[in-house]
């Protein structure tokens, strides 16, 4: 009996000839890297970014409503859970801010030998944890 594994992994080359396909590496035996990494971390910090846009828009509709639902909302932000979150969502806009940056100059063209994608990748890293320390002193600042 075939197993279907085999099966699906049989194609045809360009010829018309039988091949067979390769497997994609399981995670087993997969290595991330800096890039894949920082990929899947772009795509997570854009979903972060949406929800704590809903996040803008309860804020939003809480100052329309009026001084209890405002104070109500501004407390929970003003708490210790409500500051980790404010602080997440700005590491994930930084982040995405500077990954958005590097995927536009992969669109130019640039960028794409190793040694400039891990360097450009560390410089991502590097951008987001400064960019979010100095707005986060601002912050403490103005507060």
């Amino acid at each position: 009996m075939t197993d279907i594994r085999e099966a699906s992994m049989i194609g045809r080359a360009s010829d018309g000839r039988l091949v067979q396909r390769p497997l994609s590496p399981h995670l087993q035996i997969y290595r991330p890297q800096i890039s894949s990494a920082l990929s899947i971390f772009h795509r997570i910090t854009g979903v972060a970014l949406s929800v704590g846009a809903l996040l803008l828009v309860c804020w939003l509709i809480a100052a329309a409503t009026g001084d209890s639902a405002y104070n109500g909302l501004s407390g929970f932000l003003r708490s210790w859970f409500g500051v980790l979150l404010l602080f997440g969502w700005t590491v994930a806009l930084w982040y995405h801010f500077c990954a958005g940056l590097r995927h536009l100059a992969w669109d130019a063209g640039y960028g794409f030998d190793l040694p400039t994608m891990h360097m450009t990748g560390k410089a991502v890293l590097a951008a987001t944890a400064i960019l979010t320390v100095l707005t986060w002193i601002a912050v403490i600042l103005v507060w």
